[in-house]
């Protein structure tokens, strides 16, 4: 048996291979968890890591280990208490029972679940793993670049890892051949002379042992020959250059009035830090637009947007007409991928519904790729829903959702941004 060791230095990030085969392994189990937590944490560490815990029946694998082999014989000892049919009393209570929760094993195995930590990234990984912005089209771009890494040639210098295996021993089949070509070619000339001299007799010994001698210090010279020198270590080279990318702006559209109270409005900022964090993740190039609105809109930037609070009226239009005079001002059309997600208590002046339903239909989704209209509320929906509800039957570029808990928010926002299926 050969046991090889690597003695190779591992890199700071040695475990990086085993966790996320452990992650795609118990993904299931993983992700329910990171699913659960997002009901249970503050606006504050909602971007943070998390603690899963599998079950430990879940990660349980088969083993191989070496049995004692051979012909073994046993006796058994016989039952001389019980017979077939009798009754075993049970334990009596207190002995052997121990103060902790769960129940006690006689095989070593307890039923604590594993614990495993998850980084921030992987956390935001999973929780966004099958999830995009819909309808996103490449337009035409006069301002965001990215660039994309590609492979360019070999060079001579790099790090290990990126030692091209076939090129290094090409180049040095090339230097050994170059190097010892002509010392083998003489070396040819003298064996060949050698054995003329040996065939013809009364040959001359002392020109025969200076010919081997000869041939011994080129066969030498020809082993001294490296097989492989850094000069002939060659690395993949890579290179970046400028790719297309989409370009994208989202809306983000929220009642700050005083039928919003606190409760609804914590929920709405949940909900819109979950977006935000989806976006920024997934599409580098992005603006986000921050609209709050009463009975009058103002567009504020992201503190004020999550943490200021306003008291009045609703008048829901008025965030309508501004967002359309920002996308005309700012965000052709023909050049961004425009989105919008509105968040609300339904409240709105009855007169100012039909209202808000012509400008949607008119104005905004016509130039947008999705518009998402959340509701939180415990009541019976009122007349800005139901004109929404209306134009979701019409337009496909239109979602209309309804959130009644801090827990549907997770839900809800996944069936806005699912993938869709091709």
């Amino acid at each position: 048996m050969a046991n090889f060791i690597d003695r190779r230095l591992n890199a700071k990030g040695k475990s990086t291979v085993n966790r996320q085969r452990f992650i795609n392994r118990y993904k299931q189990q993983i992700k329910k968890a990171v699913s659960d937590a997002v009901t249970r944490r503050s606006v504050t560490d909602v971007d943070k890591g998390e603690k899963i815990g599998i079950p430990t029946r879940d990660i349980s694998e088969p083993t191989f280990h070496q049995g004692r082999g051979g012909v073994r014989e046993r006796v058994h000892p016989g039952n001389d208490q019980f017979s077939r049919g009798d009754k075993v009393d049970r334990p009596p209570q207190g002995g052997g029972q121990g103060s902790g929760q769960g129940d006690a094993s006689n095989s070593g195995e307890g039923q604590d679940d594993f614990v495993f930590q998850i980084s921030k990234d992987e956390y935001l990984e999973l929780l966004f793993e099958d999830l995009e912005l819909p309808n996103l089209q490449n337009n035409r771009l006069n301002k965001l670049v990215e660039y994309q890494t590609y492979r360019a040639g070999f060079t001579n210098d790099g790090v290990p890892a990126n030692i091209n295996i076939v090129r290094s021993l090409r180049s040095s089949l090339a230097r050994r051949i170059a190097m010892s070509s002509s010392k083998k070619a003489k070396l040819a000339e003298l064996q060949a002379e050698l054995e003329t001299l040996e065939s013809t007799p009364g040959a001359q010994a002392e020109k025969i042992l200076t010919l081997k001698q000869g041939i011994e210090e080129l066969k030498k010279q020809i082993a001294r020959v490296p097989f492989i020198d850094t000069f002939d270590l060659r690395y993949n080279n890579f290179a970046k250059r400028e790719v297309p990318s989409s370009q994208a702006v989202m809306f983000c559209l929220m009642d700050v009035s005083g039928s919003m109270d606190q409760a609804t409005k914590d929920m709405a900022k949940r909900f819109y830090i979950l977006l935000y964090l989806f976006l920024t993740r997934t599409y580098k190039n992005l603006d986000v637009v921050y609209i709050r609105h009463h009975t009058q809109a103002k567009e504020v930037d992201e503190h004020e947007f999550f943490y200021s609070q306003e008291t009045g009226g609703t008048i829901v239009s008025s965030a309508l007409k501004l967002m359309h005079e920002i996308q005309k001002e700012r965000y052709p059309e023909n050049e961004w991928n425009i989105y919008a997600a509105q968040a609300s208590d339904g409240d709105n002046w009855a007169d100012d519904s039909p209202t808000c339903r012509e400008l949607l239909e008119k104005k905004l989704l016509p130039v947008v790729r999705y518009f998402s209209y959340i509701e939180i509320t415990n009541r019976a929906h009122q007349t800005l829903w139901r004109e929404y509800e209306a134009l979701q039957k019409v337009h496909d570029n239109i979602a209309v959702q309804h959130i009644k808990q801090a827990e549907d928010i997770y839900p809800v926002f996944r069936d806005l941004f699912k993938k869709q299926a091709v």
